[in-house]
């Protein structure tokens, strides 16, 4: 078979013949319809995420939509190594393999449980979002970010602040129902400032970071209490990403004057709580109210795929 294989970390994979997959007990072979590319398949393939292979060579590729042999389209993860979903191939766990609804096509279908599911976990599962909640998205203009908008509105979020770099992005997010836009391409002091006005008297009880870096702390500053103060309501801050540095300083000050928990996505959640997240996520993306941006593109160029920038969108590779 064909597929996108990785033979030296830190390269992009490369479209070529590889010996076919054999199910073992418990397993399936899955024919593959449609495989998108995420950030977390680069971070693997340049050995800098810590579910990195071990071993060379291996097919590239975490998740994506395919057909079980007797017809059934199925969302699948978890391929074992060294096998992938940038294939027209591939094995997993049967109980890695989830319904796909009829009303969603193969290209959202591949795209969408990702970075969706990152997000629903993020606000319900470690957030613990209730409706009322005003939240801020920092890093909104991302594929997970925007994702992270519409479902905290469906999660009954009260206020919803989108921050991000891509001021058209930004811009477009303002018509499409965020009560506020924080531009983050500006200094510190000026984001401080922003970050605190935003806040208001209600402050935020939900924080979803996909940046990290300068732009928490100034967050973290403009949090800062300068008097003693009763607590009124905690902010609940989910680290997620690090687009925009991987280090903060952290000011004592900062946890013992304001009432400010910060936790980490905290790698997989227990598989009830993942499939659950993952239906509602497809039960929401077949219904419309969730939607990604899709480039498709045949797996005999992810090569040159893999190079370039693709911002703001999800390429989905069909074989």
């Amino acid at each position: 078979m064909r597929a996108a294989v990785l033979r030296a970390f830190g390269d992009a994979p490369r479209y070529e013949e590889f010996p076919d997959p054999v199910a073992a007990d418990g397993e399936v072979v899955i024919e593959v319809c449609a495989a998108s590319l995420k950030p977390v398949d680069k971070q693997m393939a340049s050995a800098s995420h810590y579910a990195s292979a071990h071993a060379l060579p291996v097919i590239c590729g975490i998740d994506g939509v395919g057909r079980l042999p007797d017809g059934q389209r199925v969302f699948f993860g978890g391929a074992r190594a060294p096998y992938g979903a940038m294939a027209e191939r591939t094995v997993v766990r049967k109980a890695f393999a989830f319904p796909v609804p009829d009303a969603l096509d193969d290209y959202t279908a591949a795209a969408i449980p990702n970075p969706g599911v990152s997000a629903w976990l993020s606000l319900e599962y470690r957030a613990k979002l209730v409706p009322g909640d005003n939240v801020l998205i920092l890093g909104a203009t991302g594929v997970t970010g925007r994702l992270a908008i519409k479902i905290a509105r469906l999660l009954g979020a009260g206020r919803v602040v989108a921050a991000g770099r891509n001021r058209e992005i930004l811009g477009a997010l303002k018509s499409q129902g965020v009560d506020a836009i924080v531009p983050l391409d500006v200094s510190a002091q000026e984001l401080t400032q922003a970050f605190t006005r935003e806040a208001g008297q209600g402050g935020f009880q939900v924080v979803i970071d996909y940046v990290w870096g300068p732009v928490a702390e100034a967050f973290f500053t403009a949090a800062t209490r300068k008097e003693f103060a009763a607590i009124t309501t905690e902010t609940r801050y989910v680290q997620v990403g690090e687009s925009a540095g991987a280090n903060v300083a952290l000011p004592a000050a900062v946890l013992r004057s304001t009432p400010l928990t910060i936790m980490g996505t905290a790698g997989i959640a227990p598989g009830e709580v993942l499939f659950g997240a993952l239906q509602k996520v497809m039960q929401h993306a077949a219904s419309g109210e969730l939607s990604i941006e899709t480039e498709r593109v045949p797996l005999s160029d992810v090569e040159a795929a893999w190079r370039r920038d693709h911002r703001g969108r999800r390429i989905v590779f069909f074989p």
